[in-house]
C-alpha cells in the first residue's frame, strides 16, 4: 500500500505541475487544435497534454517495469509529430506498428512466437486508434482510460500494477484541466500514449503465469476503445469509405446530435466503463472461465446493440447529388 501511495502521489503531482506548463508551450509553439468540421470546440485549444501525462507516467514505469519506457516514448513521440505535422495515415500506421513491436519485445504473452508478436502489434494498433477515436469530447478519453487503469491496478500485481497506478493518478490530475470546458487536450501524443499504455496492461494480463480468468476479463476492461474502432471500421466499409477517413458518427457524436450535453455524454461513457470494469474485476475472482466468458459476451452484446440502435454502425448519409 505504501508503494501504491508513493507512485500515485508522485504521478499526480508531476501531472498537476506539468500540465499547465504544457499548455503554455503548446500555445506559444502553435501546437493547438483549431476549430474545424470534425471538431467540437469554437476556439483553439492547446495540445501536448499527453506530454505532461507521459512525464507523470514515467514514475510508475521507472519503478515497476523500466523497459516500458521505450514503447511509451515511441508512442508519445509519434503523437507529437502527428499533432505538429498531421502525418499521413500510412506513416501513422507504420509508426504505431513499430510501437507494437516494442510492446511485443517488452511483454511476453501466452501465445508466444511470431503469431503472438503479430497479435500484440494488432492489439496496439487497435487500442492506439481506439483511444484516439474516443478523444472527441472533453474528459471522455482521459476519464475512460482512468477507470480502465484502476481496474488493471486491481487485477494485476507488482510492476504492472505500478504502471497502472501511475496511469490512473496522472490522468486524475490531467482531468482537472481537461474537464469541460477543457483548457488543454491530450492531443495525438496523449491518445497514442494511453492506447500504448492500455496495450501494455492488456498484454500483462495475458502474460505467462497470469490466471486465465484475469486474462479473459481484461478484454472487458478495454472494450470501450476497442468498440470505437470496430464500429468505425464497420460503418466506413458499409459506406465504401476509407477506414482511415474521419467522421462524426461515433456513438458520442450521435448522442450529442440528439441533444445530450457534451459533459453528460462523457459522464455516460465513464459510467459505462465503471460498470464494465467493476464486472470485470468481480469476474476475475472466478475459479472457472464460465463467468469471465459470459462477462465478455454480455459486454459485447450490449455495446453492439446500443451502437446499432443509435446508428453508430451506419455510414454517413450521402449528400444528394
Amino acid at each position: 500500500m505504501t508503494r501504491i501511495l508513493a507512485v500515485s502521489g508522485v504521478a499526480f503531482g508531476v501531472a498537476l505541475v506539468f500540465t499547465p506548463i504544457a499548455m503554455v508551450v503548446a500555445t506559444r509553439t502553435g501546437v493547438v487544435d483549431r476549430p474545424g468540421p470534425l471538431k467540437t470546440q469554437a476556439a483553439p485549444v492547446p495540445y501536448l497534454g499527453g506530454v505532461a501525462v507521459f512525464l507523470a507516467m514515467l514514475v510508475g514505469a521507472a519503478l515497476g517495469h523500466p523497459s516500458v519506457v521505450f514503447p511509451l516514448t515511441g508512442a508519445v513521440m509519434l503523437g507529437v509529430l502527428d499533432d505538429r505535422l498531421d502525418l499521413p495515415a500510412p506513416v501513422r500506421l507504420v509508426g504505431q506498428a513499430a510501437v507494437g513491436v516494442a510492446v511485443a519485445l517488452v511483454v511476453p504473452n501466452k501465445i508466444g512466437g511470431v503469431w503472438g508478436g503479430i497479435l500484440v502489434v494488432l492489439v496496439v494498433l487497435v487500442l492506439m486508434n481506439g483511444v484516439n477515436f474516443l478523444d472527441g469530447l472533453d474528459a471522455l478519453a482521459a476519464g475512460v482510460v482512468t477507470i480502465a487503469a484502476v481496474a488493471f491496478a486491481v487485477v494485476l500485481h507488482a510492476g504492472p500494477r505500478d504502471v497502472a497506478v501511475a496511469v490512473a493518478a496522472a490522468l486524475s490530475a490531467f482531468l482537472l484541466y481537461n474537464r469541460p470546458p477543457a483548457r488543454i487536450y491530450l492531443g495525438d501524443a496523449g491518445a497514442y500514449l494511453l492506447g500504448a499504455a492500455l496495450a501494455l496492461l492488456l498484454c500483462w494480463a495475458w502474460a505467462p503465469g497470469t490466471r486465465s480468468p484475469v486474462s479473459v476479463v481484461s478484454l472487458v476492461i478495454v472494450a470501450v476503445p476497442v468498440a470505437e474502432v470496430v464500429f468505425a471500421v464497420v460503418r466506413r466499409v458499409r459506406g465504401r469509405q476509407s477506414i482511415t477517413s474521419g467522421d462524426r458518427r461515433h456513438p458520442y457524436d450521435l448522442l450529442v446530435a440528439r441533444g445530450w450535453p457534451r459533459g453528460g455524454v462523457a459522464l455516460l461513457y465513464i459510467g459505462a466503463e465503471i460498470v464494465f470494469a467493476a464486472a470485470a474485476v468481480g469476474a476475475s475472482k472466478a475459479h472457472t472461465l464460465a463467468g469471465p466468458v459470459v462477462d465478455v459476451a454480455v459486454t459485447a452484446a450490449v455495446m453492439v446493440s446500443l451502437a446499432a440502435a443509435y446508428g453508430a454502425l451506419s455510414p454517413e448519409p450521402r449528400a444528394p447529388v
